[in-house]
């Protein structure tokens, strides 16, 4: 297995501190160092974007003619150098899909962009890589049924914006209640789990998600993991309780219950945002170790985290 990096083109951040631009780079050279192949993308074609995002919203993020309040959405300050990385992140997220459906698993060390929405850029998220990928794929003819398993703290309200109306994509989204977008989107299925919980709830709720989803939607032609590593006990922005174990038992429980289904995964990081810039590292090398594996390219890390017990739980569709 490869994987996807852009991770050697920077931009400014200003007084963004919190954006953990470093982690990028460290985890391309712990993969990297772990022998997996590490290929750098070129930028998507802009008419991918607006074929997907309204194209007066491309035309002013792509000149920088934002509002005030827009740029505080965005909670990044636009810059040339931040769209160059955004169009570059988006085809490695499309480079990893076809590689998931090439050889069954693909990996983008970043993306998952997945709340900027048609018309908004949102939370770090400027224009939605998942989205884009599926109307790439489809376009052609790769792919046509996806189904996006995100597992980030956060709810992924631009997916579920872009493709709630598409009867041929399915969103689960899995978050903490009362988090950030503190004004949902629905997705099909939206999980909402209180603060505070751990690993043995939070894979006991993935697995009869899971079970939802795939019992509703059926079996897709690609399945894109948004595998954020912020439901982290210690992430500064998470509030659920997930151990580095507990994260590595949700990784194995949705690629493997993928393998069995035999649906191509393509894996997103999305975010992590932990004092410790390291210890979000540590947990997206990880899910890429779990990645791997399930590819059948060995393991990046020499530990196998002890998976917590799951008792399957009815899961809530959307009303």
């Amino acid at each position: 297995m490869r994987v996807w990096s852009h991770s050697h083109l920077l931009f400014p951040l200003g007084a963004k501190r919190r954006y953990p631009l470093s982690k990028y780079g460290l985890l391309r050279a712990r993969v990297a160092a772990a022998g997996l192949d590490v290929v750098e993308p070129d930028a998507i074609p802009w008419l991918a974007v607006e074929a997907t995002h309204d194209p007066h919203f491309v035309w002013r993020m792509r000149r920088g003619a934002l509002t005030v309040r827009e740029e505080r959405v965005l909670g990044l300050p636009w810059s040339g150098e931040l769209v160059t990385r955004t169009l570059h992140g988006i085809a490695g997220t499309v480079g990893a899909a076809r590689d998931a459906l090439d050889v069954g698993v693909g990996a983008m060390l970043g993306g998952g962009t997945h709340h900027a929405g048609r018309a908004t850029a949102r939370g770090y998220c400027m224009f939605n890589d998942v989205a884009i990928a599926t109307r790439v794929l489809r376009r052609e003819g790769r792919a046509r049924r996806v189904m996006v398993v995100d597992c980030d703290v956060h709810q992924g309200d631009g997916t579920a914006e872009l493709l709630g109306p598409d009867v041929d994509a399915f969103a689960l989204s899995v978050q903490c209640e009362r988090n950030f977008p503190f004004a949902r989107i629905a997705s099909d299925l939206d999980v909402e789990l209180p603060a505070g919980t751990g690993d043995e709830a939070y894979v006991d709720a993935l697995a009869s998600a899971l079970d939802a989803a795939f019992g509703a939607f059926g079996v897709p032609d690609l399945v894109f993991y948004v595998a954020g590593a912020d439901p982290w006990e210690g992430d500064a922005l998470g509030r659920l309780a997930l151990t580095k174990a507990g994260l590595a038992a949700r990784d194995e429980l949705v690629l493997g219950r993928c393998r069995a289904l035999d649906v191509p995964v393509c894996v997103t990081l999305a975010g992590g945002y932990a004092p410790d810039v390291v210890d979000t590292v540590d947990i997206h090398a990880a899910t890429i170790a779990v990645a791997a594996a399930s590819a059948g390219a060995g393991a990046i890390t020499d530990r196998t985290p002890a998976r917590p017990s799951a008792r399957p739980r009815a899961g809530r569709p959307r009303a």
